[in-house]
C-alpha cells in the first residue's frame, strides 16, 4: 500500500471539506462542481479541459508545517516552493497555458488537459481551483533547445522555469524547440506559423534563436530576425529580442571571451551583436542575456560555474541543469520587470 505523508493526508481531509459546492454553483458549471480538489490524488491533480488558459487558484497548508510546490504539463514549474506554518493555509495563484503537444511543438503530444504534479519537502495540498482566463496576457517564446520545456531530466529550458516567477494575470507559452535556427524556426509550419495565430493584442513574443543558427551568414540572420519582429507586429502582439545564454567555455584567463561561448558562428557572424543592433533599428525591446549570463557564469568561475550546466552529467557547456535553467529565468524575470513588459503585480519576486 503506498504511503502519503501527514501533511499530505491532513491536507487533502481538510479539502474534502472545504470544497464542497452548492448545487446551483454546480449548475452553473455545466451540471458539475468547479474543476477542484476532486480531481487530485495525494501528488497530482489531472484536468479534463480542452487547450487555453486558465487560472490556477491554491490553498496550500495542514495541520503540520509544509513546503509544497507545484509543477505542470511538461516539466514546467509554476509555483516555487511555498511554505506553510502548522495549522496555516498560503493562497496562490498563477496562471497556466494548455495545448497539445503540451511539450515541444515538434515532441509527443502528451496527455490531454491540464496536469500538475505536487511537490515539495513536505507537500500539503489543501484546495484547488481551475477556471478559465478571462483577461490574461501572454508571454509567447520563441527558441531553441536552451529555451524550450525540455521533456527528459536533467535537460531543463529556461521558459520551463519561467512560468514560477509569474502571478495570475501572465502565462507562459512556450513554442520553443529543440535544434531550431531561425531558418528551420520560419519554415516549419508547426513553429512560427502556428505562434503567429495564437498571438493577441498586447502579447509578449521573446524571441532567442542564435545557438543553432551556425551556418547562417549574417544577412540571412539579420533578415529573419526582422522578419520574426515584424510577423509579431502585424498581430499586435510586442516583439522582445533576447540574446542567447552563453556556453561555458572559459579561455585561459578565466573569462569567456572565445566565440564558443560568445555565440560567433564559424562565418564570423556575432549573433549577440546582430540581434542587439536589430533591436536598436526596429526600437524592439531587448534582453541581453548573453550580457547577463556571461557576467554570473564568470563570477562562478570554472567550477563554480558547473552546477548551472549539465556538465557533471552530461559534459554538456550548453544545456542548462534545473538549477541553472531556474538562475536564467530568474535573470529573465529581473529583465521583464525592469522593462515593465508586463502589468505591475505580476512578477513574483519571492
Amino acid at each position: 500500500m503506498r504511503r502519503f505523508s501527514t501533511a499530505v493526508l491532513a491536507a487533502l481531509t481538510l479539502a474534502a471539506t472545504v470544497t464542497a459546492v452548492p448545487a446551483a454553483q454546480a449548475r452553473a458549471h455545466g451540471g458539475r462542481a468547479p474543476l477542484g480538489i476532486g480531481d487530485c490524488t495525494a501528488t497530482a491533480c489531472h484536468f479534463d479541459v480542452p487547450s487555453g488558459t486558465y487560472d490556477v487558484r491554491v490553498v496550500l497548508g495542514g495541520d503540520t508545517a509544509s513546503s509544497t510546490s507545484l509543477t505542470g504539463e511538461t516539466r514546467r514549474a509554476l509555483l516555487p516552493e511555498t511554505t506553510a506554518p502548522a495549522g496555516g493555509r498560503v493562497v496562490r495563484s498563477f496562471t497556466v497555458d494548455v495545448r497539445t503537444p503540451e511539450g515541444e511543438p515538434t515532441g509527443a503530444a502528451g496527455t490531454a488537459g491540464l496536469d500538475l504534479a505536487v511537490g515539495g519537502a513536505a507537500p500539503a495540498l489543501a484546495d484547488i481551483r481551475v477556471t478559465p482566463a478571462r483577461h490574461a496576457r501572454q508571454i509567447l517564446l520563441v527558441g531553441d533547445s536552451t529555451v524550450c520545456d525540455q521533456s527528459a531530466e536533467p535537460y531543463t529550458g529556461w521558459g520551463q522555469q519561467l512560468p514560477q516567477y509569474l502571478r495570475k494575470g501572465v502565462s507562459v507559452a512556450n513554442h520553443a524547440d529543440s535544434g531550431e535556427s531561425t531558418v528551420t524556426y520560419l519554415g516549419n509550419p508547426l513553429l512560427w506559423a502556428t505562434v503567429r495565430t495564437l498571438i493577441r493584442p498586447g502579447d509578449l513574443v521573446l524571441i532567442q534563436l542564435a545557438h543553432n543558427d551556425k551556418t547562417t551568414d549574417e544577412a540571412t540572420y539579420r533578415a529573419n530576425l526582422e522578419t520574426l519582429v515584424a510577423g509579431v507586429r502585424e498581430k499586435g502582439g510586442r516583439p522582445v529580442l533576447v540574446t542567447p545564454v552563453v556556453r561555458r567555455w572559459f579561455s585561459a584567463d578565466g573569462t569567456l571571451n572565445n566565440p564558443t561561448a560568445l555565440l560567433v558562428n564559424g562565418l564570423g557572424v556575432d549573433h549577440p551583436a546582430v540581434i542587439r543592433s536589430v533591436a536598436a533599428a526596429q526600437d524592439v525591446a531587448l534582453i541581453d542575456l548573453t550580457a547577463r549570463t556571461k557576467e554570473l557564469v564568470e563570477s562562478l568561475g570554472v567550477e563554480g560555474s558547473k552546477a548551472l550546466y549539465l556538465y557533471n552529467e552530461k559534459r554538456d557547456n550548453t544545456h542548462t541543469s534545473v538549477h541553472g535553467a531556474t538562475v536564467f529565468a530568474g535573470l529573465v524575470r529581473d529583465a521583464i520587470a525592469a522593462l515593465r513588459l508586463v502589468p505591475r503585480g505580476t512578477v513574483r519576486v519571492g
